[in-house]
């Protein structure tokens, strides 16, 4: 995949899963924006590991949840580099993926939910809305939304988190029907248990053994098996896929 002059934005990128999909984007040749909300430290380390792979890579600071620290990545981008190619939401609320301390569903409240909506759904609304004039300029452009396996099948039933990457993938797919006619595409991957990761670190060994055993390719993955789908659906190579959701958790769901 070559993306020489191609300009990423991959939200929530200075660690985990993120930083996989931002390092890969340089190693084909990218301009990478690595979006970090506080730890600068670890942002610096993602830009460093992005230039050695022959990409280019700069680190903004911004909170997503937060629509005037959208408006100011996206102008950041700008100003760097000119134009914008490709958005991957990547960033989500921080929630930790226990099943012994999850709350059960009579133990929960509105806000539970509300505050993982905020997270997953209104970070990605208010970035397509911040980018689109700048793809529609060009009539063309990738968006990847980051959802979840647990959508297909809740294998723990995580319910504020599931049900926002649920609200996610719907959103997904009535933009691809809108911005197809602009030359735009937006698809989600939506991987398993990820691991290592800050959200899966307590995630149980008997967890894991469990998932492994349902899985046909018997392991659970890391945060680079989730960088190859992301590129592929950002990449010409899927120039005829919109609306899709790639699942990456070794077939755990298949459909």
């Amino acid at each position: 995949m070559d993306f020489c002059n191609k300009v990423v934005i991959v939200t929530g990128s200075s660690r985990g899963i993120g930083a996989a999909i931002a390092q890969a984007f340089a190693g084909e040749g990218a301009s990478v924006i690595v979006n970090y909300v506080q730890n600068a430290d670890a942002a610096a380390e993602v830009v460093s590991a992005c230039k050695e792979t022959g990409g280019d890579a700069v680190a903004i600071q911004a909170d997503v949840t937060s629509e005037a620290d959208v408006h100011q990545l996206v102008e950041q981008t700008l100003e760097n580099f000119g134009r914008i190619d490709v958005l991957v939401n990547n960033a989500f609320k921080p929630y930790i993926f226990d099943p012994n301390s999850r709350k059960m569903f009579w133990d929960l409240k509105w806000q539970d939910f509300q505050t993982q909506i905020e997270g997953a759904l209104f970070s990605t609304y208010a970035l397509c809305q911040a980018v689109l004039p700048s793809l529609k300029q060009r009539t063309q452009g990738s968006i990847i939304n980051m959802a979840s396996d647990l959508v297909a099948r809740p294998t723990i039933p995580y319910h504020e988190y599931t049900t926002a990457k649920a609200a996610l993938i719907g959103f997904s797919r009535n933009l691809a029907v809108e911005l197809g006619p602009l030359g735009i595409r937006v698809n989600c991957v939506a991987p398993g248990l990820v691991y290592p990761t800050d959200a899966s670190r307590r995630t149980k060994e008997d967890t894991k053994e469990m998932l492994i055993a349902q899985t046909p390719l018997k392991r659970v993955a890391a945060p680079e098996d989730v960088a190859g789908p992301v590129l592929f659906l950002a990449s010409d190579w899927s120039r005829f896929m919109t609306g899709q959701t790639l699942y990456v958790d070794g077939g755990l769901v298949m459909g």
